[in-house]
């Protein structure tokens, strides 16, 4: 295939003709070719024209016969044809020119078989890979067909000459095009060659590495070879080598073009834009090339995958991709496997119909003519896409598997492939089938590395049984699932945030992931919503933004009613769990903007009045968390307007009405909706809680005749025996009963059990139908801890509904618990959570828990702080309830508690203030005992408080006095010494201090110093280079001349020295630039003195640069005198130089490097740095340094590593329970 016309290509610029490479393939075939026959005349001859052969060979093989033609007459016209792509032709002239010379000379002979065998290797090219549809494989002449022919010949050649040069390139080629068919291997990994394919490549290489080696290294074709053998092996980089190695011998060589190879492995390298460059190059200089268009159409397809689809830059590059070059290739030969391949896949990407079967007959194009099993994979996944898009099931999988196994199949194969046949299982609802394709498609790939299609389908289908068992009749256990479905669709959301993956995050994954959260981690749903509210609302349009409006937040609360409503309400339901009831509110509010939208646009497909009554009743429901009720009931009457037999809203009218109104209205509103709807459970179950509001139940009551337990019973035997309210509610009342049982006999006992047994029995039953039911669990706990005192078991239980019960009941129980396990500061840290809560901050029953709870802990601890904190909280609680004589017990036995505890202190941990404290506080409580008695209800009997009345009076009291005594002498005697302790514990405290900012101070100091040298330093560094760069310019200016003919700036040439005759040439320094070859250079004037050799000596503040260091010049005779001045310097070499060496070592580990080349040209100049002003000479070639003080400079960096460690080291140093506290009396009295 020729390149160019007449060798010759247009640059385009002002009609210039540069030359550029052409084919040399049948370039040496003439236009037209005289036959010699027999005739009258000798030099009579028949003419063929070779340009214009005749369709029909036969004539011209009978005259070929008749005349007995040479072989080469033969050949010429065979070529002739093959380069007019008639090769059927030209194997007929070869078949019947091979039978012509059966006579002839067997080398004659052996020319004419191997051309058949590159004729037969060149159909086999052009032959279909599979049989057409509806041929017998016996008749079809595939690639495999002609390659037994091409053995065929290459076997009866060999046997003619073995040795014969055109065969190991023809065995080469034949063996590559044999391994090309060769199936793919199974074997898991990337890079695993069948063992079969790499036999054949192998002995390919083998011939190419033959005939390169009987051309001497000049057959390019072999090279070649051996480098697509490579290739196929998987050895890119030493197959790069041997196409840039043809290249370099031949650059002119373009068919086969080595700059398509040299791409190619480019590419496996990973170096996508040099694989672009080889190409483009490929391009330039043959235009016409398929195999580079289709090349760099893939290289900008490529490219555009990294970008979001559909994006300005996606557009450009796939424009580019498909119209530029795809398109053209296709143009130059539509039989092109890769180039039908993309075409078809192109088709298929837009989707229309029209197109398929265009696709269809390029696809089965592409399988037929290719012998790269990628390909043909590429076109049964193309026809499995298409069966795919029409519906036809089975069709597409057994196209999806041929993809597949085109790849190699089971662990290796085609991915997309796997995934479609995964999509067809979904497809037939197979879907245990669909999981364990996707699963397998997931564990064989990296975890960064796992395909998003896979994940998010795999995820979905997981999330899908979650979501369907939560409907179903009979409950699962679907934990396993929710896990996997978390996992998968969680994996893929990771993968929006990788850059390089260019994926853009998918509502409906955030949407399931909502679903599943929404039970145990509402928190993370709520996230999910909010990032699909974000998304919804970047694809709001600019039209809808509101205009002359510039607050962000009412913008947005505008741009919010353009959004599903579904989406909103599920948003502010959320939030209303999460008790943020503000946002609520406004989520809602929202939403029924979205409804009102949506009616004004007569969308008939969505029911809004179902929203808006749902999202309606959201939002009365949020207006009574927030504490407006006029607006919840304002709501709730216009829903009841609208719908009349809307019971949840009555029943929220009822109930606020009988809060508001106790007494009257609120019962009638509540008996009559009970009356009107009474087979309603959630009527049943408001009534329900008002009856066990207002009925009063006697303590020892029979727990049958309560009018809640009736109603509850009804309840269970008349509507619904499995409702949970009811079963919960009459185990409530249960275990109420048995808690005021009597415990005093073991019968007694034995009932109350009973009783707490028969109560866990409905709770248990709740649990059963309702796993998560919070109140049920509470109430087995309350049960566990009543019941069997069974603490370690009801604290997990307890622990697990604090998160879905928002009550603070639920801390004060947990709290309880803590104090039973003497926990007393988880303890505490649960009453105070109750006390925080809205409406419980003066709740005296917590206060006094809190109390009981201190009062113990300052027992355990022996802490007379605890006592008083202890004393407050009792305090608290009976200024918040000063008529409850109990509260008032608590205080006075705490106060009796207090003053036992501190008598028992030693004297030097108390105070006398202590004791005056507790003595006012024995006193009153004397005198709250003494009124307690005298209390109509006491909660204590008479005689025991006015025991521990007189107690107080009689006892502690006088204890107490004698206790204050002691203390008072104890205080006076020992006065002095602790004022004298305690003045010298300041005076050493004030000590320690100052010494501490003395070190500091001296460090600050340090710091500062060693910055200030830093920064002179630098100042000298940077001077210095300043200088050495301005010496450099003006002495490469000084070497610079004007030539006398070309006026241009050239560099000054040096004379050679005229030596007397017979001296010898003085050595020349192994450091020192060797003379030219020829001898020629000159030296320039200066030069003429003797050679001087040079010493270098430290300065006191060494450098980084060369420059720095002292040059000491003299003669060749004074060496001895130059070693003494160098010793004399190295021995009065002083500590501070060094010091300051290792600060410059410092500095210059913290800079740039300065420019290598101004290194070497200090260390290349011989006389740089003496000190007289001398003429620039020529720079000397760097052999070597000039110094070799390695270890001078190494032994000095370690120094000023040191002294850095040292001091970044010096900057880190300065751097409704019982409430009485009476159960503690028996202990402390015991």
């Amino acid at each position: 295939m020729s390149a160019t016309q007449n060798g010759h290509a247009h640059d385009g610029s002002n009609g210039d003709m540069l030359l550029a490479p052409i084919s040399k393939r049948f370039s040496d075939i003439p236009s037209a070719i005289d036959i010699p026959v027999q005739g009258d005349q000798e030099d009579e001859a028949v003419e063929i024209d070779l340009e214009d052969l005749v369709d029909d060979p036969t004539e011209l093989c009978t005259l070929f016969e008749n005349e007995r033609a040479a072989r080469t007459y033969w050949m010429t016209v065979s070529l002739a044809y093959a380069k007019q792509n008639k090769v059927d032709h030209a194997i007929e002239m070869l078949n019947r020119g091979g039978n012509a010379m059966q006579d002839s000379n067997l080398k004659e002979k052996l020319s004419i078989m191997t051309c058949l065998c590159w004729m037969y290797l060149r159909k086999s090219r052009e032959a279909p890979r599979v049989p057409p549809e509806g041929a017998l494989l016996s008749d079809a002449k595939t690639k495999d067909y002609y390659l037994q022919l091409a053995t065929s010949s290459l076997n009866d050649a060999s046997r003619i000459s073995p040795a014969f040069p055109p065969l190991f390139l023809a065995r080469g080629v034949l063996q590559l095009l044999k391994a090309s068919l060769q199936a793919p291997s199974k074997a898991p990994g990337t890079g695993h060659i069948e063992q079969d394919k790499a036999d054949l490549l192998r002995s390919a290489l083998k011939a190419f590495d033959q005939a390169s080696k009987v051309s001497h290294g000049k057959n390019m074709l072999a090279l070649l070879g051996r480098a697509r053998a490579l290739f196929g092996l998987g050895n890119y980089k030493e197959s790069l080598e041997a196409y840039q190695s043809a290249l370099r011998k031949m650059p002119d060589l373009v068919d086969p073009d080595p700059r398509i190879g040299i791409g190619c492995c480019y590419w496996q390298l990973r170096h996508k834009e040099d694989a672009k460059q080889a190409w483009e190059r490929a391009l330039e200089i043959n235009p016409e090339s398929k195999t580079a268009n289709i090349l760099l159409g893939l290289y900008y397809l490529d490219a555009s995958s990294r970008l979001p689809t559909g994006s300005p830059e996606w557009t450009v590059l796939f424009k580019k991709a498909m119209t530029d070059y795809t398109q053209k290739s296709f143009k130059l030969d539509k039989n092109q496997p890769l180039t039908c391949s993309t075409f078809a896949g192109y088709l298929l990407h837009t989707k229309n119909s029209k197109n398929f079967d265009a696709a269809n007959l390029l696809a089965n194009r592409a399988i037929q003519y290719t012998d790269v099993n990628a390909i043909a994979s590429d076109g049964w996944y193309l026809l499995a896409r298409k069966e795919h898009l029409d519906g036809n099931a089975e069709t597409a999988a057994d196209y999806y598997r041929r993809a597949d196994e085109a790849r190699g199949g089971l662990e290796r194969g085609y991915l997309p492939a796997k995934f479609g046949v995964a999509q067809l299982s979904v497809l037939n609802n197979d879907l245990g089938e669909a999981k364990l394709r996707l699963e397998k498609i997931i564990q064989s790939a990296n975890k960064n590395e796992r395909s998003y299609e896979a994940l998010v389908l795999l995820g979905t289908l997981y999330a899908e049984e979650v979501f369907a068992n939560q409907y179903a009749t009979s409950k699962e256990d679907k934990s396993a699932e929710m896990r996997k479905a978390i996992e998968y669709l969680e994996c893929a959301r990771t993968a929006w945030r990788d850059p390089k993956k260019h994926l853009s995050p998918d509502p409906a994954i955030l949407l399931n992931l909502a679903r599943l959260y929404e039970s145990d981690h509402p928190d993370k749903a709520l996230e999910c919503l909010l990032q699909v509210e974000q998304l919804e609302l970047d694809q709001v349009p600019e039209t809808a933004y509101p205009t002359g409006v510039e607050d962000e937040t009412a913008v947005r609360n505008a741009l919010r009613q353009e959004l599903p409503p579904q989406l909103l309400n599920n948003i502010g339901c959320f939030y209303s769990q999460a008790e943020k009831h503000d946002l609520a509110s406004q989520m809602f509010e929202a939403a029924l903007g979205s409804c009102m939208r949506i009616v004004e646009k007569h969308d008939d497909d969505m029911d809004t009045d179902a929203l808006v009554t749902t999202i309606s009743f959201n939002l009365g429901r949020s207006y009574e968390s927030q504490g407006l009720t006029d607006q919840a009931v304002e709501v709730y009457e216009k829903l009841v307007a609208r719908h009349d037999d809307y019971i949840d809203a009555k029943a929220r009218l009822a109930y606020i009405k009988l809060r508001k109104n106790p007494n009257k209205e609120g019962p009638d509103a509540v008996a009559q909706l009970q009356q009107e709807n009474s087979s309603d459970l959630d009527v049943r179950a408001l009534y329900g809680w008002y009856l066990g509001r207002v009925s009063s139940r006697k303590k020892s009551g029979n727990v049958s005749d309560d009018p809640e337990f009736r109603h509850y019973k009804h309840t269970l035997q008349n509507h619904d025996k499995h409702d949970r309210y009811a079963l919960v509610g009459m185990g409530n009342l249960i275990m109420m009963a048995a808690r005021e049982m009597r415990r005093e006999t073991e019968s007694e006992k034995k009932e109350r059990s009973e009783q707490y047994g028969r109560a866990v029995e409905f709770f248990d039953k709740a649990l059963q139908l309702d796993p998560k039911n919070a109140y049920a669990a509470q109430g087995i706990a309350i049960a566990l801890v009543e019941d069997k005192k069974d603490y370690k078991s009801a604290l997990p239980i307890f622990l697990k509904v604090r998160e879905t019960v928002k009550d603070p009941n639920v801390y004060i129980n947990i709290g309880h618990i803590y104090a039973e396990l003497r926990q007393f500061s988880k303890a505490i840290e649960n009453y105070e959570t109750a006390l925080s809560k809205e409406g419980r901050a003066n709740d005296p029953g917590i206060l006094a828990c809190l109390g009981r709870t201190w009062l113990n802990r300052g027992r355990h601890e022996r802490s007379l702080d605890a006592y008083k904190t202890a004393l407050s909280y009792a305090k608290k609680a009976l200024e918040v309830s000063p008529d409850q004589a109990h509260f008032k017990f608590n205080v006075a036995f705490v106060q009796i508690q207090q003053v036992q505890h501190i008598m028992n202190v030693p004297e030097a941990q108390r105070s006398l203030a202590d004791l005056e404290e507790a003595s006012e506080g024995l006193e009153a409580a004397i005198l709250a005992l003494d009124e307690i008695a005298a209390h109509p209800q006491p909660p204590y009997p008479k005689t025991d408080l006015e025991q521990r009345a007189n107690m107080a009076r009689n006892t502690q009291r006088k204890q107490l006095g004698r206790q204050i005594e002691s203390q008072r002498e104890y205080e006076e005697k020992n006065k002095e010494k602790l004022a004298a302790a305690l003045e010298l514990r300041q005076a050493e405290l004030r000590r320690r201090e100052e010494e501490r900012q003395k070190a500091l101070a001296q460090e600050r100091e340090r710091q500062e110093k060693i910055r200030k040298e830093r920064e002179e330093i630098a100042a000298r560094d940077r001077e210095l280079a300043e200088q050495r760069a301005e010496e450099e310019k003006a002495r490469q200016e000084a070497e610079m001349t004007t030539d006398s003919e070309t006026g241009e700036k050239v560099k000054r040439k040096r004379k050679a020295k005229a030596r007397p005759s017979g001296e010898a040439k003085p050595k020349s320094r192994p450091r020192r630039k060797k003379a030219n070859a020829d001898g020629d250079e000159d030296e320039s004037e200066e030069e003429r003195q003797p050679k001087k050799r040079r010493k270098l000596a430290s300065k006191k503040e060494s450098t980084k640069y060369k420059s720095a260091e002292i040059v000491v010049d003299s003669s060749d005779e004074d060496d001895d005198a130059l070693e003494r001045a160098e010793r004399a310097m190295d021995n009065h070499r002083s500590p501070a130089s060094d010091a300051d060496g290792a600060s410059k070592a410092d500095y210059d580990e913290t800079r740039m490097d300065v420019d290598n080349t101004a290194g070497q040209d200090d260390d290349e100049d011989e006389d740089e740095e003496v000190a007289t002003s001398r003429a620039p000479t020529k720079r000397s070639r760097r052999g070597g340094r000039i110094l070799d003080d390695s270890d001078e400079d190494e032994d000095e960096g370690g120094v000023a590593n040191a002294e850095v460690n040292a001091d970044s080291d010096a900057d880190d140093a300065p751097a409704g329970a019982d409430t009485s506290m009476a159960d503690a009396a028996d202990e402390d009295e015991d």
